[in-house]
């Protein structure tokens, strides 16, 4: 998912999934997600903070230029991803774990730039290192899918760094096959184009 195109001109891409809609009715805004019982919100002012703490590490970054940036970077995406959950009925959202703390980011946004699959709607996924490998990625990857059909998207991609092999198990566990291939003309860094039709 075109992470943070302030971040790195490859995507904050990824460890993502399929939705159920079981909390999305008890009026927080967090969505239920098979699987590990994470939950998705709408992105707050602090979560600006907290997605920078959380990413302030090199392992994290290291498939999406490598540095977290500047907390003023966060606030403007935290911004822009409220108006994306208002104007389109999804976002990159605030990840939750099972006891409620935030653990990173997961969810779908317009692919932003001029060179890629330009116009296509892309999910991602970025998450704290002490997160990894406990099923968050691709549980909240899943609940990702599904708000994004009940919007009316029909096809989603995925944008993964070439060496990036745990979000490339994370695409296949969602169904995804890999297609294209692309190269950010600004970077050099090569990705491989994830796409599934919902």
């Amino acid at each position: 998912m075109s992470d943070v195109s302030d971040v790195s001109d490859v995507s904050p891409v990824n460890e993502a999934g399929a939705v159920s809609d079981a909390g999305a009715a008890n009026g927080t805004g967090a969505v239920g997600v098979a699987g590990p019982a994470v939950r998705l919100r709408v992105p707050t002012d602090e979560d600006a903070f907290v997605w920078h703490r959380l990413f302030d590490d090199p392992e994290v970054m290291e498939f999406v230029g490598g540095w977290s940036g500047e907390r003023s970077t966060y606030e403007e995406l935290t911004a822009r991803q409220r108006r994306h959950d208002a104007e389109l009925g999804f976002c990159l959202w605030t990840l939750l774990d099972p006891e409620g703390e935030p653990v990173g980011f997961a969810g779908a946004m317009p692919w932003p730039r001029e060179w890629g699959p330009t116009g296509e709607i892309e999910i991602g996924w970025r998450l704290a290192r002490a997160a990894w490998g406990r099923g968050y990625a691709t549980a909240a990857a899943r609940a990702t899918l599904e708000r994004v059909r009940a919007a009316g998207v029909r096809s989603v991609v995925a944008m993964i760094d070439i060496r990036n092999e745990r979000s490339m198990a994370v695409a296949r566990r969602l169904g995804m096959e890999r297609a294209e291939t692309f190269t950010s003309p600004s970077t050099g860094v090569t990705a491989y184009c994830y796409r599934l039709t919902l």
